[in-house]
């Protein structure tokens, strides 16, 4: 049992993370379709469904912790796009974007796009993604400072003696303290099941394109970019990355019809059950993203009764736990994107405008950063080799 438990606790705070964080954005998506509430309890259902049969599967399949998420960036990019359009014409730019997502896949195209990527540019960018959450532990401390301030030091004590159980040590005690404050509110929970709705799709071409593309786009960019650049950097480079974004499309083709508009790899969450926290051993770490799956799995089945299980931790407490979480991980992202000194003023630039969250068209800091490091780096190779 021992040996579960830091694996179970990992994944428990990766569904957390990812529930809290951005489950208000898919609401206001599948509000903005007009979908009624029947319709949104099927959005929770199959995107619950999805990414927990591909953690679940995935995870098995490579013996590596592949976690998926639903598409943040995709929702919100909805939230405005979906603006006068039917259910039915937005399944049918679900189903569009799932084809093109599969499709990527199955020719490679987006593979090797990846493999051109510098490591130590791909280690900077994950630093880049996760340097805010590392942060927001301090932001939560000035908000909660007593509550934050005990996890802190939990998790420094933890990692002096006992490191593989830190994680599930801090997120005891943080929760003990938090109901002793009595932060912890469960007014809301209550037994509820999910059920599919089913959607006949209508393709619209307008929509189907205008929405479809700039999903897949956005999906494809400030997604499944630097999920798999925290696979590599976080030494699951052996993993495949062709049949993997395959499969989310697969999957995502399949439930289309009942609200799943785009799952990918994820990139902060995925760090979480990479990191020493979810296992000592880097080979038994996809046991976290197994029990990440089955939580997603939970998501879907009682979407309401989760949602307000998450919903009743406070927020400070989520913040401070995805951080201290993640410590290890950015860490480690920065130590590999430093080492080399002929990428290093490239990792920077990098490290830095992911950092910033810079957003244009649509597309997150995390495909600029990438793009700003690759010309860096070659603009001052080609000034080297000049002279």
């Amino acid at each position: 049992m021992r040996t579960y438990l830091a694996p179970l606790s990992a994944g428990f705070v990766t569904v957390l993370v990812g529930f809290t964080s951005s489950a208000a954005i898919v609401f206001q998506a599948a509000a903005a379709a007009g979908a009624t509430p029947a319709q949104i309890s099927s959005w929770m259902w199959a995107l619950g469904l999805a990414m927990g049969v591909t953690c679940i599967g995935l995870s098995l399949r490579y013996r590596a912790p592949v976690v998926t998420a639903w598409s943040t960036p995709g929702a919100a990019l909805l939230v405005t796009a979906l603006a006068g359009v039917s259910m039915a014409q937005a399944t049918g730019a679900f189903i569009f974007c799932a084809v093109l997502i599969l499709l990527a896949g199955v020719t490679r195209g987006f593979e090797r796009v990846m493999d051109r990527i510098p490591p130590g540019i791909a280690a900077a960018m994950l630093a880049g993604v996760l340097v805010r959450f590392g942060m927001e532990v301090f932001v939560a401390m000035g908000q909660r400072f007593g509550l934050v301030l005990a996890m802190f030091v939990a998790y420094l004590l933890a990692r002096r003696f006992q490191p593989r159980y830190a994680v599930v040590l801090v997120l005891a005690l943080g929760s003990v303290i938090a109901a002793a404050q009595g932060l912890l509110n469960f007014d809301a929970l209550r037994l509820e099941m999910a059920a599919p709705v089913f959607t006949m799709p209508e393709f619209d071409l307008r929509t189907t394109i205008g929405v479809g593309v700039p999903l897949f786009i956005v999906t494809m960019a400030s997604q499944n970019v630097p999920g798999v650049a925290v696979l590599r950097a976080s030494g699951y480079g052996g993993v495949p990355v062709s049949p993997v974004i395959g499969w989310t499309g697969a999957v995502s083709l399949v439930l289309a019809p009942f609200g799943c508009y785009a799952i990918n790899l994820a990139a902060i969450t995925a760090a979480i059950c990479m990191g020493r926290e979810a296992h000592e051993e880097p080979a038994k770490r996809y046991l976290a993203s197994v029990f990440a799956g089955v939580f997603y799995l939970l998501v879907g089945v009682f979407g309401a009764t989760v949602g307000a299980l998450f919903a009743a931790f406070p927020r400070e407490l989520v913040l401070a736990i995805a951080g201290l979480a993640l410590f290890g991980t950015i860490g480690g992202g920065l130590a590999t994107a430093m080492k080399d000194e002929a990428q290093r003023e490239p990792a920077l630039i990098t490290f830095l405008v992911t950092a910033s969250g810079l957003s244009l068209g649509g597309i997150g800091s995390a495909f600029w950063g990438v793009v700003a490091g690759a010309n860096a780096l070659a603009i001052l190779n080609w000034k080297k080799t000049s002279h």
